[in-house]
Parts: structure tokens; C-alpha cells; sequence
């Protein structure tokens, strides 16, 4: 019980350092004037501003919580958990911009919130084991890259918020894969040392595909809306890592009846998630001060 209490605190410890390193690098990025985007330059910039210094800290600090949480507790309930870097996004820009946070952001806040709450008190992700062997492996990245493949080749043909979704998707299940393997490589940690760990193939992969993953939500972020992306990478995130806990680890999650208030925790996940992609804290923006007096409930 313990053990999994860990894992919990760590995974939310990891939500909040991504969504404070989020906040702290958007800030930074602010300052940089348009003629320095894709340039190299644009790091010497950045390198001399402490906000974004303080920022790629806080994912360092984040991926060392990410792996304590994933060497002590199943990827099926860590990874759901990382719902709640979003919403801790927006009410940290909310805090640190001194902007007030309306209701109907509360309100997908909380949606997120008792989702998240609710489903894994349904699933009860248990058991499970360390290591994954060579051939279950190749099974899982053979099934991946098909899946992956299909969607990319989907979004070439498709535009709008509909192409943003399907690579939203894309990069979720990068995303998965990247905790997968971080699970795997520190099984080898624990089983072998530093030097099992450094000479295994799943520590390098987690960053190659770690690195993918970012590049399919950069082209999501530009292909469509905020809106169209975040729910199918909150949910696809959260579905495909069981995917990969139950068959990669042996993890076991209830079904049956089960499902059913399972199904109502995502339900409210995906509505929060909208709700919260709608408010001006998501596109960087304060929300409008004006907007009760204007008769309209700002999104």
C-alpha cells in the first residue's frame, strides 16, 4: 500500500513540475522577438533568461519523479495521472499572471479532476511485473509502429482540427511508448545497476522516442485547434498506457461491470479537457476582465 502511495505522489509530483516548467517556459519564449523562431540563436537567448533556465530544471525534476513513480507503481495508474498536468497549467499561468480564474474553468478543473478520481477507482491497476523480454518487445514495437503508421498516413489526407486530432493521437501513444520503455529501463536498473541501465537498449530508446513523440505534438499544435488535440492526447495517453500495462507487464485492471463507471470517468475527462482548451490561459492569453459586465461568461 505504501509502495503505491509512492507512485501516486510522485506521478502528481511530476504533473505539477511539467506544468510549472510549461508556465515558466511560455514566459520566456514571450521575450523572443519573431525574427529569431527557428533559428539557432533562439537558445543563446534563452539560455540567458533564469525563468527558462528554472523551466528545463523543473523537467529534469519531472522525469526523475516520472521514473521513481514508474519503478514503484504500474504504468496503468501512473500515466492517467499525468490528466492533471493540464488543468495545473492553466491555474499556475492563472496565479503567476495575477489573473482571476473563472468558473467555467473551475469547472473543467474539477470535471478533470473527479474523472480522473473516479476511472482509476474503477480500473484498480494492480500486479504487474519489471522486466519485458526481447520477444514481447518486438511483438509491441512491430504493433506500435502499424498503429502509428496508420495515423500518419490518415493525417496526410486530412486537414483541419481532424488532422491536428489524429496526430494528438500520434504523439499519445509516443508518449505511452516513452513511459513503457522508462518502466522497462529502470526494472534494469533495479535488477543490475547503473551498468545495466546504461548498457540497455531502453534508455536510449525512451529518448529517441521521447523526441518523436514532442515532434507529432508540435505538428498537431499547428495542424488544428487546442480544443481538436488535447482530449485525444489526455485520453489516447491514459488508454494506451494500460494497453501497454496489461500486455507488456501483466498488469490486471477490472472490467466486467466495471467498465461502466470507468467509461463515465473518461467521459468527464474528455469534457473537462475541452473546456479547459477553451480558456484564454490556454492560448496564453489573460482571460477577459470585462467579460461579466459585456453579459457574456468568457470561454
Amino acid at each position: 500500500m505504501m509502495v503505491r502511495v509512492i507512485s501516486v505522489l510522485f506521478a502528481v509530483l511530476t504533473a505539477l513540475s511539467n506544468a510549472t516548467a510549461t508556465v515558466f517556459q511560455r514566459q520566456a519564449a514571450r521575450t523572443i522577438p519573431d525574427e529569431q523562431a527557428m533559428r539557432l540563436s533562439l537558445f543563446g537567448r534563452l539560455l540567458r533568461q533564469k525563468v527558462w533556465l528554472a523551466g528545463i530544471g523543473l523537467v529534469i525534476v519531472a522525469a526523475v519523479c516520472q521514473a521513481v513513480a514508474l519503478s514503484t507503481g504500474p504504468i496503468a495508474l501512473v500515466q492517467p495521472i499525468f490528466v492533471l498536468e493540464l488543468p495545473a497549467t492553466l491555474l499556475i499561468a492563472g496565479l503567476l499572471t495575477r489573473t482571476a480564474v473563472r468558473p467555467r474553468l473551475w469547472a473543467g478543473v474539477a470535471a478533470v479532476t473527479c474523472g480522473l478520481a473516479v476511472g482509476l477507482a474503477a480500473a484498480d491497476p494492480v500486479g504487474g511485473h519489471g522486466g519485458v523480454d526481447g520477444g514481447t518487445w518486438v511483438a509491441a514495437l512491430v504493433a506500435t509502429a502499424a498503429f502509428e503508421a496508420a495515423l500518419l498516413t490518415a493525417a496526410r489526407t486530412a486537414r483541419g482540427d481532424l488532422r491536428a486530432a489524429l496526430l494528438g493521437l500520434a504523439a499519445a501513444c509516443g508518449y505511452s511508448l516513452t513511459a513503457a520503455l522508462m518502466k522497462d529501463a529502470m526494472a534494469r536498473l533495479d535488477s543490475g545497476g547503473v551498468a545495466a541501465l546504461l548498457t540497455s537498449w531502453q534508455v536510449y530508446a525512451t529518448a529517441v522516442v521521447g523526441v518523436g513523440a514532442l515532434f507529432l505534438l508540435q505538428n498537431a499544435l499547428q495542424a488544428g485547434s487546442l480544443v481538436a488535440v488535447q482530449p485525444m492526447l489526455t485520453l489516447g495517453d491514459a488508454l494506451i498506457s494500460v494497453c501497454y500495462g496489461v500486455t507488456l507487464f501483466g498488469e490486471h485492471v477490472r472490467t466486467g461491470w466495471w467498465l461502466l463507471p470507468q467509461l463515465a470517468g473518461l467521459s468527464l475527462i474528455a469534457v473537462g479537457c475541452v473546456v479547459l482548451a477553451r480558456s484564454p490561459l490556454a492560448a496564453g492569453e489573460r482571460e477577459p476582465a470585462g467579460g461579466a459586465a459585456a453579459g457574456t461568461e468568457p470561454e
